[in-house]
């Protein structure tokens, strides 16, 4: 004999409520039925057919976006031969490639950057621009996951024909710009897209990375947000084209007009720029648009004035050895820890570190030693 509870307080002896063997009384128990399978075991995951290189680049010449984000994600796999298919397929690109303008756009986070570039790119694509925007997204230090989730914040440009946008995990590099970042821009200039935008997490050093990849450099500031002078250090003003004080609408307007006014001071004590340009500062709204093509047009201003003083070709150029010289260093440090000799010498250097046995200098000195040594 079994107790159930009924309500709060009564109880009633469960062999009362059930009649076990009268069929027909709505108390009485009936058989149970089996759970039905919930999955399909016909079901057959189809896996993608591999491309080659030359339709990887018949892909992203004739524009199919498909092609070009299955190109992006070769680019971004850490396997071997991902990469080595990669550098296939951007070699194949680059005589397709450098056509366009490379905008980088930065600031603090909240300053409203992913809104500011929906305004722009909306703009440029109504006036037959196609427009690629690579949003950096800060991956985690604990999970090394990243949200991606610019696409929600640009939810109007994204389903623009004319426009392409690929979040992509900075991936723990430095200052939060994907190392992968350059070699994405020559895809999406193969696959026609004669303006690309890089935008930056906004934080730690970002800004000099994202700076070191593309021809305009914005920096977003906002009006009244804590110290004026921080928004004023010589490091990142030195390296901003222009800077736009966002969120200048409705009582924030004039508000944002004394911020510029101050930017502008601050701006005429720095030396002139090697380019022959002075930077500007404006107020915009991505609200209600207003500043953002007069935004545009200081790039256009930029780009047509360092192409006649020869800046521009120049600054790519550097751009390019400095993409050389990076690739030498990212290049030895992977062949140096995927050597087996250093992967059996490491753990054992590690711990020696860890108590106190021998300098951290001298270990990183003998297993240099040792790895050349083993080159032999």
């Amino acid at each position: 004999m079994q107790i159930v509870i009924v309500g709060k307080n009564l109880w009633i002896m469960y062999d009362q409520i059930i009649d076990k063997d009268n069929k027909d009384s709505a108390l009485s128990l009936s058989k149970g039925k089996a759970n039905p399978v919930m999955v399909n075991t016909n079901f057959k995951v189809k896996k993608r057919r591999e491309l080659s290189a030359d339709e990887y680049l018949q892909g992203i010449i004739s524009g199919n976006r498909t092609i070009l984000s299955r190109a992006i994600t070769l680019i971004e796999s850490s396997l071997y031969a991902d990469g080595l298919l990669a550098q296939k397929v951007i070699e194949k690109c680059l005589p397709y490639s450098g056509g366009s303008v490379r905008l980088g756009i930065t600031g603090v986070p909240g300053v409203g950057k992913s809104t500011f570039i929906e305004a722009l790119g909306k703009m440029l694509t109504a006036d037959n621009h196609k427009v690629a925007v690579l949003a950096i997204d800060p991956s985690s230090q604990r999970s090394k996951g990243s949200i991606l989730g610019d696409k929600t914040r640009m939810e109007e440009l994204s389903q623009d024909s004319n426009a392409f946008i690929r979040p992509s995990p900075s991936a723990g590099s430095l200052g939060g710009v994907a190392r992968k970042t350059r070699e994405i821009i020559i895809l999406c200039e193969a696959a026609g897209f004669d303006v690309v935008i890089i935008e930056t997490v906004g934080v730690g050093q970002s800004e000099v990375l994202a700076h070191s990849m593309v021809d305009f450099f914005l920096l977003l500031q906002l009006a009244n947000a804590g110290d004026e002078l921080q928004g004023i250090k010589r490091g990142i003003m030195e390296m901003a084209d222009a800077i736009a004080v966002n969120k200048a609408e409705g009582k924030m307007k004039e508000i944002s007009e004394i911020a510029a006014a101050n930017y502008r001071n601050a701006l005429h004590l720095f030396p002139m720029n090697e380019n022959g340009w002075s930077p500007r500062v404006y107020t915009c709204s991505s609200y209600t648009k207003e500043g953002i093509k007069e935004v545009w047009d200081c790039v256009m201003d930029f780009v047509a004035l360092t192409k006649q003083n020869g800046y521009f070709y120049k600054n790519r150029n550097e751009q390019n050895l400095r993409i050389l010289d990076e690739s030498i260093k990212q290049s030895l440090l992977d062949n140096f820890y995927n050597n087996e000799t250093i992967k059996k010498e490491l753990a054992v250097a590690k711990d020696d570190v860890l108590d106190n046995r021998m300098s951290a200098y001298i270990i990183a000195q003998n297993l240099i030693d040792k790895y050349f040594k083993s080159l032999v």
